[in-house]
């Protein structure tokens, strides 16, 4: 019998389960505690409440006390603190060397024995069915009490000559789930009360288990028999609270089904769920012992790794592709997927920030295609932040999963903006250029937006003769002109028709957003805040968000606004289209010397024509 000391985190098969938290589950547990101790104790013993127990030591097991003790194991919220109250409740009354459960498991035919000695020591071995001379199998098969003078049977050195009993754990229906063995050379006397701690278990045992199937129905997904979405959350919430605890690591890998939706159009649903089905079925069979493996969405399935490194979780998901990719399904030819990698703590230690850094890393394989075959597998360890496919894949995901995920895109944005205070000019237009398409990305009516602005603004900025540093400012102050927009809730930017004074009241904040929580804590940037900060003021001072004057709003902000405006009339919105060039020029005259600068404007509408769109 191999021997092993291992905390309770440790016994997987008796911690890892429900919490007996039902009062419907636990009156009737009492009930059936009270029913077991008349009928097993009844016949025998004149006055049961008052019986004790005697054995050689002089100590005595009080059967009042013991049965007011088995009551409050509902009290256990799971399986492992249950069996340690067992052993508790014994070694109170009784010396005894150790307690033993083991649990039947019909997958490996075989019962899986727990001991725990007198100093909180653990052993663990599994005794098969085909062992059939050992006394615990034959205790188990024929429901029968065998009395041992020694312990041979168990093969552990530490314990000789010790005397057990052997006790079916009988369930209310009179099915065996198990044994227990207790360390006692008075057994014989105290059997009847043995018998009741035994069956009592074995009660409780059974409500672990129905309760555990019970929330599996719950959280099983019925087509690929994996965890459904709340299922695999709940799960990978406990996982990385138990990495944590070891200091251990935990990936999680993403896996999308390439082409389903082309696959639902041309083929029929049916077909589909075929795949997802297969791509479940053979993630099931080939993932190791101790994966978790669950639907995270339509035709995306999720496992979790706990233990694994990046470079483990590669090589696990390398041997699943290869599986996948051995499939063929008629009409689809091999199964195809995309791959992403998140790894605890090293990638992030927020549950959330890990799933969608996965599945950041999953749009990424899913863009790079396929080498020889193969899904390119990715971890979100292996891009860089800032690279187009990258940030173009984070703000899908969190388009996608905002509502439902909470993580903070914006901060995570302007975290990475800022991380940097010494960018080299080259690197800040990358960068800004990056950053101005994420913020463009949260609205599908305005993609491109800050780009075009940025050209407008330069070819403005030029053909009023700025020295070409001011025109470079000018250039990347309009690329972040809307930066502001990414503290502004999404119900209010994609709104569909004119905003409410509320909401207007909330978008107006944009510009101050963007100079103040964006721009400010990056000195290599600070330079474009009056672009940014006063791009909507008015030269009769009815602009915000300082309502300045004509005089008083920086030329460059005076330029951008223009641009911006020109830009906003020429495209599309989802309660009009855009304008044609005629009409914006004929606006902007309108306003020219109320709301933007008159000289501006005319300088404006001479190069409108040869900008484009």
């Amino acid at each position: 019998m191999k021997k092993e000391k291992i905390t309770a985190n440790k016994i997987t098969n008796l911690s890892e389960k429900a919490p007996v938290t039902s009062p419907f589950f636990q009156e009737k547990l009492v009930s059936k505690v009270n029913a077991l101790t008349f009928n097993t104790c009844g016949n025998s013993l004149s006055n049961p409440q008052n019986k004790n127990f005697n054995n050689e030591k002089g100590l005595t097991l009080s059967y009042k006390l013991v049965v007011e003790e088995l009551v409050k194991l509902s009290e256990a919220s799971t399986l492992y603190d249950l069996y340690v109250k067992i052993s508790s409740i014994i070694n109170q009354n009784i010396e005894s060397a150790f307690i033993a459960v083991g649990l039947f498991k019909d997958k490996s035919n075989c019962i899986n024995l727990k001991l725990r000695d007198k100093y909180g020591n653990f052993y663990t071995t599994k005794v098969f069915l085909k062992d059939t001379e050992n006394p615990i199998i034959q205790a188990f098969t024929n429901k029968e009490v065998i009395f041992k003078d020694d312990v041979s049977f168990l093969n552990i050195a530490y314990f000789k000559n010790n005397a057990v009993v052997i006790l079916p754990m009988l369930s209310a229906n009179g099915k065996c789930i198990g044994i227990m063995i207790i360390e006692d050379k008075c057994a014989r006397q105290n059997i009847t009360l043995y018998n009741l701690i035994a069956n009592t278990a074995a009660l409780y045992t059974d409500n672990f288990d129905l309760q555990e199937k019970s929330e599996g129905y719950i959280n099983t997904d019925s087509l690929t028999l994996l965890y459904n979405h709340r299922g695999f959350q709940e799960i990978l919430s406990n996982e990385i609270s138990r990495a944590k605890t070891n200091m251990q690591k935990l990936s999680v890998v993403m896996m999308d089904v390439c082409n389903i939706t082309k696959i639902n159009r041309e083929l029929g649903h049916a077909k589909g769920d075929e795949v997802i089905k297969l791509v479940a079925e053979k993630v099931r069979q080939n993932m190791r012992e101790g994966d978790i493996a669950g639907r995270y969405g339509g035709d995306e399935i999720a496992i979790i790794l706990p233990n694994t490194s990046i470079s483990q979780a590669k090589y696990v998901a390398e041997y699943l592709t290869y599986s996948l990719s051995c499939c063929f399904i008629d009409d689809v030819g091999p199964v195809k997927v995309s791959v992403g990698i998140a790894t605890y703590p090293d990638c992030s230690e927020d549950k959330e920030k890990l799933l969608v850094l996965a599945e950041q890393a999953m749009y990424i394989s899913q863009a790079k295609g396929y080498k020889d075959g193969m899904s390119a597998i990715i971890s979100s360890a292996d891009f860089n932040f800032w690279d187009d496919v990258a940030l173009k894949s984070y703000a899908e995901v969190i388009g996608k999963r905002h509502a439902q995920l909470g993580v903070n895109f914006e901060d995570e944005l302007i975290s990475k903006f800022n991380a940097d205070h010494a960018m080299s000019g080259a690197r800040i237009s990358e960068i800004a250029t990056s950053l101005a398409g994420a913020i463009d990305a949260k609205d599908p009516y305005t993609k491109g937006h800050s780009t075009s602005v940025s050209r407008f603004s330069e070819a403005l900025a030029r053909a009023i003769n700025l020295p070409e540093e001011e025109v470079e400012r000018i250039k990347l102050g309009a690329l972040l002109h809307d930066v502001g927009k990414i503290g502004i809730p999404e119900t209010v930017l994609k709104k569909e028709g004119p905003l409410s004074d509320e909401e207007w009241a909330i978008m107006k904040q944009h510009p101050t957003i963007g100079a103040e929580k964006v721009l400010m804590p990056n000195p290599s940037l600070r330079d474009l805040i009056p672009i940014v900060k006063y791009h909507h003021e008015r030269i009769d001072g009815k602009g915000y968000p300082e309502g300045l004057t004509n005089g008083d709003i920086p030329l460059a902000a005076k330029i951008v606004a223009i641009a911006d405006t020109y830009h906003a009339l020429i495209s599309d919105r989802p309660y009009r289209r855009g304008m044609n060039i005629e009409k914006a020029i004929s606006i902007l005259e309108e306003g020219a010397g109320t709301q933007w600068d008159g000289d501006l404007v005319r300088t404006f509408i001479q190069i409108a024509p040869s900008l484009g769109v």
